[in-house]
């Protein structure tokens, strides 16, 4: 089933609910400082194992206490979508579990 694009103002909304997310481009994005690499790393592989879940990836980038998320949606033109709105939710809840700030 497709997915629509939001609209500026829905992707607006949303992200008033998405702490510390933003709109850049045509993405959502995201960057945590966890404690140390090890725990970036976990978090990045937590976050795999949710993306696998919902069959919907994001590009992850593993600094040495880093991890940066940054998400659309390639099957509706590479536009924001619900599903990368759920995926920022579930990342923001995960985030904590992990020390990431």
């Amino acid at each position: 089933m497709p997915v629509a694009p939001l609209s500026h103002q829905e992707i607006e909304a949303r992200l008033a609910e998405l702490p510390g997310w933003s709109l850049d481009g045509d993405r959502l994005i995201r960057s945590y400082r966890l404690g140390s690499h090890f725990a970036a790393t976990a978090m990045v592989v937590h976050i795999a194992q949710v993306q696998e879940e919902m069959d919907h990836h994001s590009d992850l980038t593993l600094g040495y206490d880093t991890v940066s998320v940054s998400v659309h949606t390639h099957s509706a033109g590479g536009a924001v979508t619900e599903k990368d709105v759920e995926l920022a939710r579930r990342v923001q809840d995960l985030a904590p579990g992990h020390g990431a700030r």
